[in-house]
C-alpha cells in the first residue's frame, strides 16, 4: 500500500498521520513532512500509526531523527495507535544493544519483516 500522510496543527502541537507502509522507498516522503514542521520547533509532535502497516528501519529513522531533534529543543516526539506488528518493531529497535548486530540497513530490514509477519499470523505477541 503507497505511504500517505495527513498533518493536523493546533495550538503549536503537531499529529502526523502516515497511513500505508513506510519503507526504504516512502520515507523520504514522510521526511518531507517531518522536516518543515522541525523547522518550527514545536513542542510536541505525535505520529498517529494507526495506518501504518508496515514500517523498515527507514522509517523509524525518521521518527527518531524527528525525536532527536525536538528532544534537543526541549520539545516530545509520542507515538499512538500502533499496530501490534508496528510497536513489535518499536520494542524490538528500543531493546538492541548499543553495538551493531546487524551487519547492513537490508538485513535488519529482512529481520523486522519477519517479526512483522509473525505478529501478524499470531506466532509472537
Amino acid at each position: 500500500m503507497p505511504l500517505t500522510v495527513r498533518v493536523d496543527e493546533r495550538d503549536g502541537f503537531y499529529k502526523i498521520l502516515p497511513e500505508g507502509s513506510i519503507d526504504s522507498n516512502s520515507h523520504t516522503l514522510l521526511g518531507s513532512y517531518v522536516e518543515p514542521i522541525l523547522k518550527k520547533s514545536p513542542r510536541l509532535i505525535v505520529f498517529d500509526m494507526k495506518g501504518v502497516n508496515f514500517v523498515s528501519s527507514a522509517g523509524i529513522g525518521v521518527v527518531l531523527m524527528a525525536e532527536k531533534s525536538l528532544k534537543a529543543q526541549g520539545g516530545s516526539v509520542l507515538m499512538v495507535n500502533l499496530q501490534p506488528q508496528i510497536r513489535k518493531v518499536f520494542d524490538v529497535v528500543q531493546a538492541l544493544p548499543s553495538q551493531q548486530i546487524f551487519s547492513s540497513v537490508e538485513e535488519l530490514d529482512r529481520y523486522l519483516a519477519i517479526i512483522q509477519r509473525r505478529v501478524k499470523n499470531g506466532e509472537i505477541q
